[in-house]
């Protein structure tokens, strides 16, 4: 019996099969997620990083901002952000990685 559950010898919609499928089932959808260590993966902690007199900005923060409308938001953001009434945003710079595809956005501030 035990070599016919290794190689699956079993034959579709018998209740030895079914047994099989659900044990397999239930060992996906009931195991631990520490067992394999498996943790979500969260790309950025942050939306916005600090730099000195500059902030990177992750692309999905102005995703749906059209292109002339950034600044104003990213200063808006920003001073809310860092509690910094006088803080302006100056221009804002697409960061593209080596293969052209965009990463985010450079905002360039004067304080």
């Amino acid at each position: 019996m035990l070599k016919r559950f290794i190689f699956w010898e079993y034959p579709r919609a018998s209740w030895q099969y079914d047994i099989i499928v659900g044990l397999i089932l239930a060992f996906i959808f009931l195991t631990p997620r520490d067992w394999f260590r498996d943790q979500p993966r969260i790309p950025y902690i942050r939306s916005v990083a600090a730099l000195q007199n500059a902030y990177f900005v992750v692309p999905e923060t102005l995703d749906s901002i059209p292109e002339n409308q950034r600044v104003a938001r990213l200063t808006e953001l920003l001073r809310t952000q860092e509690s910094n009434k006088k803080l302006v945003v100056t221009r804002v710079e697409p960061f593209v990685d080596s293969e052209g595809e965009l990463r985010g956005y450079m905002a360039f501030t004067r304080p």
